[in-house]
């Protein structure tokens, strides 16, 4: 941090770490660099190289989750940690540290809850065209559906408010914690801002821990269920509209033979039509009473994050960022480089 505009406000780096030994170190002393006055965290998820201790090595405060999942260490850190300012970032080195004041410097003078950090290059390394060609279809989807606050909703380099840590209900296990987070906006309709910034390559050594299909798999079910949950009736009324129209695919030809002859003699198929058309009425009903229960459940958490101070530097409610004493990690250098480090 080159000024000392946020000299009064807390800030937290947080860094998800899975088998991130190769570059994690370089990653905490450039955050170190970029923005002195922070308290750095990195949340080691079962790593089985020796991502902890070079992190703790580079001046990092450690702290292991054990269940296995971005998601999961995402929902551990908004428990964990208390601050004004959260700055999320991957250990992977793609995401440079020195772009960190400035989305810190966008969220308090845009005054936003939420600030993305949008990737430019992310089509340079081959490797990773399959993954961007299904983020500009799962953007799309995402605009479709919940509407155009983001343009890249898998950015894993944000900043967020205390306002949005402490209200974020964070259910997702996985990869998919993002897109929750873009969805957890949209709903509320808090302010964002985007920023686009150059994003690196892995070095040698490193490896992506997403998988194209089973990651992706995963996001489109998330999809739905937000979508379930946030617009049950678009939602049920799609899936009305199929059962509607599987069941006049049934009911067409009955109906046809009935004016022709006046005679019904496929009844079971004319059952199955009228079956089909009453579960279809029962799905619409379903979606527009789920619709105002979505709507009470939406000014409850619109209320809830209303009740949490915003940040305001030394004059903030919060006592400060820190972890409880049992939840920092005690590290011990290993005997070899395989050697699995103790908690």
């Amino acid at each position: 941090m080159t000024d000392g505009m946020f000299d009064d406000l807390e800030i937290a780096v947080l860094l998800p770490c899975y088998n991130e030994a190769a570059t994690i170190g370089d990653v905490v002393a450039g955050f170190r660099a970029a923005i002195p006055c922070a308290k750095i965290y990195v949340y080691d998820n079962n790593s089985k190289d020796q991502t902890a201790l070079r992190a703790a090595l580079a001046g990092a405060i450690v702290v292991r989750e054990p269940r296995q999942g971005k998601g999961h260490v995402v929902r551990r850190m908004f428990s964990d940690i208390e601050a004004d300012i959260f700055l999320m970032a991957d250990g992977d080195g793609t995401y440079s540290p020195a772009d960190g004041p400035e989305l810190i410097r966008t969220l308090v003078s845009e005054r936003c809850d939420m600030v993305v950090g949008t990737r430019r290059g992310v089509t340079d390394d081959a490797g990773r065209r399959g993954h961007a060609f299904g983020n500009s279809i799962f953007n799309s989807l995402y605009k479709s559906i919940f509407g155009n606050d983001f343009t890249d909703i898998f950015s894993g380099y944000r900043a967020f408010s205390r306002r949005f840590a402490k209200s974020f209900p964070a259910v997702s296990g996985g990869f998919e914690i993002e897109t929750e987070m873009s969805v957890h906006a949209s709903q509320l309709k808090l302010p964002v801002a985007e920023l686009a910034l150059d994003y690196g390559r892995r070095p040698e050594g490193s490896h992506s821990k997403l998988s194209t299909y089973k990651d992706g798999a995963r996001i489109l079910w998330m999809f739905a269920m937000l979508m379930k949950e946030t617009r049950p009736f678009t939602f049920f009324s799609y899936l009305s509209i199929f059962t509607l129209s599987v069941s006049m695919i049934f009911m067409v030809p009955v109906l046809n033979e009935y004016f022709l002859t006046g005679l019904v003699t496929r009844m079971p198929t004319w059952m199955l039509a009228m079956a089909l058309m009453m579960m279809s009425l029962m799905i619409f009903t379903g979606g527009v009473i789920l619709d105002s229960v979505a709507r009470g459940r939406a000014e409850q958490k619109r209320f809830h994050y209303m009740s949490i101070a915003p940040a305001g530097g030394k004059g903030r409610a919060s006592t400060g960022p820190g972890l409880r004493a049992s939840e920092q990690t005690e590290i011990l250098p290993p005997a070899t480089e395989g050697h699995k480090l103790a908690s």
